[in-house]
């Protein structure tokens, strides 16, 4: 495969035994740090084994981003939506502003509400009951993705149960998958500089395979291009790997690109200005060799990335969209260079482009609908 190509003997190698097993950890850290010719290879490899292990379908979910609050306890460093209780922009949905979104989406089509918010302090089991209910009476089949792991675990603290109690709960009232968010970067050096006051990697762990062990399927994520190492990244996906050996629960890894311009690091002087375009694309490579088979859906972020360079980064093993999203006021409040909401035939275009098939999908990959 490699003959015509110039590479380094050492990348060859690697790239070579990727098309038939899983690299290392320290295989994975030297293709983090190539550069010049060697990285044609890696993207053509990724690209190759997606193509081997996924087809050519670019799957996509039409569904719409509820954020709830954005009132939020936790103030993270890379964040520009959480805001205190009492800041004049903080903001608690009613069930009517709730409904009336919810409405709108699925009018629009929607098969997903995605549940988010900040961590507001007063949330306990019983309002997120209430939410789930309130949404599931009212759209019983449209699915609900909903919660982060810190919110559950914070919730269940703030009841009085323990965290499988607590999935079990939710489970029975109408969550059908967990977001992989509240990871960020799994390494408790970053974390106690951008996220101190978040859950630590073991606790992270910990929920989201109790979330598992009751049922709950869910996302993993990263979040990447801050204060972490090549390293690092490396180490997280390494750590999700291990989970999915274990649980076999996550349903896609989503490498989340950090969005600087207005995070509250970047604001009092971090100089990191985000990962680059050539790092994005060797995370999305990198990931795919790693993670293989193992998590068959690797997500591209194009709320992140803007619809063109996501569309890139479907050449270098990636094989999914994402959602319409609807309103991730998350992202838009860092600055989402195409904005937070796509269409159908947005998608369509891009991927038919590139002359692959695009396909709506369900919230677990097990249902797919064709697109016209």
């Amino acid at each position: 495969m490699f003959d015509k190509l110039p590479v380094s003997s050492k990348t060859e190698k690697i790239l070579t035994k990727s098309l038939d097993e899983e690299i290392s950890v320290e295989e994975a850290n030297h293709l983090m740090n190539i550069k010049g010719h060697d990285l044609y290879p890696l993207l053509a490899t990724a690209d190759f084994l997606r193509h081997q292990i996924v087809g050519d379908n670019v799957t996509f979910i039409n569904n719409c981003n509820i954020n709830f609050t954005n009132v939020c306890t936790v103030r993270c460093g890379f964040c520009a939506f959480g805001k205190d209780a009492d800041d004049p922009d903080a903001y608690i949905l009613n069930d009517e502003q709730i409904l009336e979104k919810a409405e709108g989406a699925v009018l629009n089509g929607a098969r997903e509400f995605t549940l988010m918010g900040g961590v507001h302090p007063d949330a306990d089991i019983d309002y997120y009951l209430h939410l789930l209910t309130l949404l599931k009476d009212n759209y019983p089949d449209v699915t609900i993705h909903g919660f982060s792991p810190t919110m559950v675990r914070d919730a269940c603290l703030a009841s009085g149960m323990d965290m499988a109690e607590g999935f079990e709960v939710l489970k029975d009232a109408g969550l059908d998958t967990l977001p992989g968010t509240a990871a960020e970067i799994l390494t408790d050096r970053s974390r106690e500089i951008i996220c101190p006051e978040k859950v630590s990697v073991a606790e992270w762990v910990d929920a989201v395979k109790t979330a598992q062990e009751v049922g709950i399927k869910g996302s993993a994520t990263i979040m990447y291009g801050h204060v972490e190492t090549l390293e690092e990244r490396v180490e997280h996906i390494d750590i999700i790997r291990q989970i999915q050996q274990d649980t076999h629960g996550f349903t896609e890894f989503i490498p989340m690109t950090f969005m600087h311009e207005y995070s509250p690091i970047f604001m009092e002087g971090q100089t990191n200005l985000g990962a680059t375009g050539t790092q994005d694309l060797k995370l999305y490579a990198v990931s795919r060799l790693m993670l293989r088979d193992i998590i068959p859906n690797i997500q591209v972020s194009w709320v992140k990335m803007g619809f063109r360079f996501a569309q890139v980064s479907l050449i270098a093993g990636t094989n999914d969209l994402g959602g319409t999203l609807g309103g991730d006021e998350l992202s838009e409040a860092s600055g989402a260079p195409d904005g937070v909401d796509a269409s159908i035939n947005t998608f369509a275009r891009m991927v038919r482009d590139l002359g692959r098939h695009p396909i709506e999908r369900n919230s677990t990959y097990t249902e797919f609908y064709e697109i016209e």
